[in-house]
């Protein structure tokens, strides 16, 4: 069995803000046209015009992709500022209504329209999307298995989304919800075999469901056009920093299980429902919330164990993979909370959702050298 490249990936989607009412601003169709001069495919619309998506090629080590992610998001502020615009990101928009958002005018977004209904126009939620490598099908497949139990301690680390048009929703993850009403999401189940998985797609193709295995949205997923595990349960990271901390420990964790396979050892793989139960912790009450140790069967802080995955599941993978530094940028997401938990504090702190929305422009643009203020 060949050994997985362990190519990273990282497509994040933002905000487009009008400076003056900190409302989204539907511009996309704008950017495209001056964006794809500079970035060609690197620069991608969304379902709503109000959405700009980059990503980044495939990258070798967390440190490339974080270079490559500085240099599209510098490059995407650059053009909404030509403008007079902002890019922000977070999980969904303060106050922002769905209701006011226009649909991005091209064949594919108009066929999940037409195929969603009123279920895409919800749809106004932003997410970060990991692509780590992985050449052999069966092996994929494998390590999708093991991955699912440590998506929701990832999902703590990420949460972005305490409001959703105007309101504190109570959950730090609100964007998961909003997803989980579309069809084929939330964790996927255990897969037997990559001839497991084919056998499903095929039958969705064959019977109309699904033109192809593109249109499965699963937390975690076999891409369907690139030989790659995309991990897409975070909500979009506010910091680059946070975004390459969650793409160096999602690489580790493949790198693990993949030494573990190698030794013919394996973790152990946990039934779907209760892996379900510990993402809506992770959803509810993010980093506070207390996580499920299935082994243990005991429920505990969850700031315990995301330490106990970076120190104990992933330690002896991170300096072989030369990341350990952007791997423990998570102690410092754990120390001062998630995107989420800052902007509640900042709500909290001055009774304004238009000052979370500052906020929010300028944790994008940290460590973006060159943005325009």
């Amino acid at each position: 069995m060949m050994a997985p490249s362990l190519t990273i990936g990282i497509e994040e989607e933002y905000q487009i803000i009008d400076p003056v009412t900190r409302e989204l601003r539907s511009y996309i169709t704008e950017i495209l046209e001056e964006g794809r001069m500079l970035l060609r495919e690197q620069v991608k619309p969304e379902l709503h015009q109000s959405i700009v998506e980059v990503g980044t090629t495939a990258c070798q080590t967390p440190a490339e992709a974080k270079a490559e992610l500085v240099r599209l998001r510098r490059a995407v502020m650059e053009l909404a500022a030509k403008n007079g615009l902002k890019i922000a990101a977070a999980g969904t928009h303060p106050f922002s209504s769905w209701l006011t958002q226009e649909i991005t005018p091209f064949e594919r977004y108009l066929g999940v329209k037409k195929d969603m209904q009123a279920l895409a126009d919800q749809l106004l939620i932003f997410g970060t999307h990991v692509h780590i490598g992985i050449e052999d099908r069966d092996f994929l497949i494998d390590a999708m298995n093991v991955c699912r139990y440590l998506l929701p301690h990832v999902l703590c680390l990420s949460t972005s989304s305490p409001f959703w048009i105007g309101r504190d929703t109570g959950l730090k993850s609100y964007r998961s919800v909003v997803f989980r009403n579309f069809p084929r999401t939330g964790i996927p189940r255990i897969f037997q075999s990559w001839a497991d998985f084919s056998y499903l797609v095929d039958t969705l193709v064959r019977t109309s469901s699904i033109p192809d295995g593109t249109k499965i949205w699963w937390d975690a997923r076999p891409n369907w056009n690139y030989p790659t595990l995309e991990f897409r349960i975070c909500d979009v990271c506010t910091r680059v920093d946070e975004a390459v901390c969650v793409a160096a420990i999602f690489q580790a964790i493949v790198a693990k299980c993949w030494k573990l396979r190698r030794d013919n050892m394996t973790f152990r793989v946990y039934p779907t429902d209760l892996i379900e139960e510990n993402k809506w912790r992770a959803v509810r009450y993010g980093l506070d919330g207390r996580l499920i140790d299935f082994g243990k069967q005991q429920e505990l802080p969850a700031r315990d164990l995301i330490r106990e995955l970076i120190e104990w599941f992933i330690a002896d993978v991170v300096d072989e993979l030369g990341s350990r530094r952007e791997v423990e940028y998570a102690y410092r997401i754990l120390e001062e909370g998630s995107s989420a938990d800052r902007q509640l504090a900042t709500y909290r702190r001055t009774g304004d959702l238009k000052a979370v929305v500052d906020q929010l422009i300028e944790e994008t643009a940290e460590g973006v050298a060159g943005e325009n203020r």
